[in-house]
């Protein structure tokens, strides 16, 4: 069913769970639609879109896709626009993380980390820009502090988060003036679900200037701010950090 809306609407990839479920309540209490996405997570995306409806109706739009399979990329933005009948904002937050010690790295583990942090980004970008372009909106990627120093065993990762880095940049320049283009790149918001141990948690938060870990809210709001309140910031990586790039 379309929905022409007044408001401004955004796109979120992987929205239905952790930082990204809370970048999506966040935008909706601050008055976007918002289309947003799940790969496997569809009862979680579910329960959020009725949760987001029961507090406003007809203001989101449930999508699952593969960010694996370049074809979903420009469909992922028709229905969006079917749907809303404009796009003011893409936020690339879906991410693939699991480690690639040297020595055991398989191309089906390069293909897998890329694809969903690196490539899916550029090519939603690509689709969405011109009409980005006529509402003079932003994207937003999310990408990680270890794009700028490699986390032991996770090399694949780093690197498909460091060329997310130069593609923020360079989409930056090239889809200036009309589109803005920034990322966030958190510290210890949420430790990742395969775990870390209490005592590796312990000395992290230890190193970070700040004391403490952070939540999704403090990387939701950076997110906003770049989206809402930053028209003359492009091309920058917001760090969300604690100050731990300082002591990495």
């Amino acid at each position: 069913m379309t929905n022409v809306t007044e408001r401004p609407v955004v796109l979120i990839t992987g929205a239905a769970r952790r930082v990204g479920a809370t970048i999506a309540r966040t935008l909706h209490a601050a008055g976007y639609d918002l289309a947003l996405h799940c790969w496997r997570s569809r009862r979680e995306l579910d329960a959020l879109v009725a949760e987001l409806e029961r507090a406003r109706p007809r203001s989101t739009l449930g999508l699952q896709a593969n960010l694996a399979d370049l074809a979903r990329m420009p469909e992922l933005v028709l229905n969006t626009l079917l749907h809303f009948q404009r796009l003011d904002g893409l936020v690339n937050n879906a991410s693939a993380f699991h480690p690639t010690p040297i020595g055991a790295i398989t191309p089906t583990q390069w293909d897998e980390l890329f694809a969903t942090n690196a490539r899916a980004p550029l090519f939603l970008a690509q689709a969405a820009a011109p009409h980005l372009a006529a509402r003079h909106g932003a994207i937003v990627n999310l990408i990680d502090i270890y794009a700028e120093r490699p986390l032991p065993r996770h090399s694949v990762y780093c690197m498909a988060k460091a060329a997310l880095v130069m593609a923020t940049k360079a989409l930056a320049q090239e889809l200036a003036p009309a589109v803005r283009v920034n990322g966030v790149a958190p510290g210890a918001v949420l430790w990742p679900e395969a775990g870390k141990t209490y005592a590796d948690q312990q000395e992290l938060i230890a190193r970070t200037p700040l004391k403490r870990s952070g939540t999704p809210d403090d990387v939701a709001g950076a997110v906003l701010w770049l989206l809402r309140d930053a028209p003359f910031v492009t091309g920058q990586i917001i760090r969300v950090d604690g100050g731990r790039s300082l002591a990495m």
